[in-house]
């Protein structure tokens, strides 16, 4: 039996060895190229600089910039949002990691966080007065969950609402928590009386200029340093009833919000992933040692080889998880088995990078080192290696090790 012939296979892409791209729209393709683009031309040539003082100048206008993109809540519908799918918004997320994780932190943090808990639980009313303005970017907003002593058990958490007659105070901290010191408004979580402890949590949308709210910036990190980062303090913060997010009760509000940004995480680790390695690439082919390009020995291309597999199958899982999520059929459980992967390998990836470029590794001049500090930090914040390998194992096994 004789088949036609078949045109000859594309030329190998050293950029795209297993030819993803071919798993794209061109919408996809053109929503991709116009983050790197932005990501290239405003952040590239300074982010070395922000890095090295600590600081992320001009935050509120490149908010701004990013919600002119629609980067800014990107897979929400309505409200001013750009309703994009979940793959596209996953692009997005690993071109604008390529950059710096700082700067995905700031999208995933506004969209995926303090957006998607009003668009999913807040009423009609919460969603018209703060949706359209942080979308634009105009508005720029945090997600308070994590506790100076409570971060991966946050239903112990201390932070409280009372009562009083119609409103409700809130008192308690928050900590290491993205954009708060520049943030127009805070998604924050609390300990209510309406139910036994962690069943009776409450969301409440605070603007920040609320009486007894405050948001001191952390300084002195060695990690997401061009990110602004800070503890939230609600003393005595009396708010209107109609502050409370109406649609959920008990942590599976903020988990569930959770689960929706560590899905970005799946892709952006990988955009810090392939940062490195192309940095290591390019340095393997012009580096001379014993008379000729480091890429030339066995060593150096066994190192390149291991790491393009796993950059690859990263992006390759990030995207049948971004289709899933497209199709409604996405699970929490894997979105654990993605963030636990790929931020895992790709802080491997950094690491390798940084011994092909051997000295120069440390420096600021190459992104290496920079992304391997950042993913330090995307490791253990919004689930820790443990969180996911024990949630894992509880679905793999059926039964819960968490206490």
């Amino acid at each position: 039996m004789s088949t036609a012939p078949s045109s000859p296979p594309p030329p190998f892409d050293p950029r795209d060895p297993i030819g993803v791209d071919d798993l794209l729209s061109p919408e996809d393709l053109a929503i991709r190229d116009t983050v790197r683009t932005w990501a290239a031309d405003r952040v590239l040539p300074h982010i070395a600089e922000w890095y090295e003082n600590g600081e992320l100048p001009g935050i509120r206008e490149l908010a701004r910039e990013l919600g002119a993109l629609g980067a800014l809540g990107m897979s929400l519908q309505g409200y001013g949002c750009a309703g994009a799918t979940a793959v596209q918004y996953g692009l997005a997320c690993l071109e604008l990691e390529a950059a710096d994780s700082g700067i995905r932190s700031l999208v995933s943090v506004q969209g995926s966080l303090a957006m998607y808990a009003i668009h999913r639980y807040g009423s009609e009313e919460q969603k018209r007065r703060w949706l359209p303005g942080m979308a634009a970017g105009e508005t720029i907003g945090c997600f308070g969950l994590t506790e100076p002593d409570h971060g991966s058990d946050p239903a112990a958490m201390r932070t409280y609402a009372k009562r009083d007659g119609e409103d409700w105070v809130l008192n308690g901290r928050k900590m290491w928590i993205t954009n708060g010191s520049v943030a127009g408004v805070a998604v924050v979580w609390a300990q209510t009386d309406e139910g036994p402890a962690g069943t009776g949590i409450r969301g409440f949308v605070v603007p920040t200029d609320a009486p007894g709210f405050s948001a001191p910036e952390i300084r002195h990190k060695w990690s997401l340093r061009a990110s602004v980062t800070s503890e939230l303090i609600l003393d005595e913060v009396r708010l209107p009833a109609d502050a409370v997010l109406p649609g959920v009760t008990g942590l599976r509000g903020p988990l569930s919000c959770l689960s929706h940004a560590r899905y970005g995480i799946v892709w952006g680790a990988m955009g810090a992933a392939r940062s490195s390695f192309e940095a290591a690439v390019d340095y393997a082919r012009t580096r001379e040692q014993f008379g000729k390009p480091i890429g030339g020995f066995q060593l150096t291309q066994a190192k390149l080889a291991d790491m393009a597999v796993e950059l690859h199958k990263g992006i390759l899982l990030a995207h049948h998880l971004g289709r899933r999520m497209d199709a409604g059929r996405l699970r929490p459980e894997q979105v654990s088995f993605g963030k636990l992967n790929n931020v895992r390998e790709a802080i491997e990836i950094c690491r390798t990078s940084r011994t092909i470029l051997g000295a120069n590794g440390i420096s600021l001049e190459y992104p290496v080192m920079r992304h391997a500090t950042n993913l330090e930090s995307v490791l253990t914040y919004e689930g820790t290696v443990e969180m996911h390998q024990l949630v894992l194992g509880k679905a793999l096994t059926g039964l819960d090790a968490f206490r």
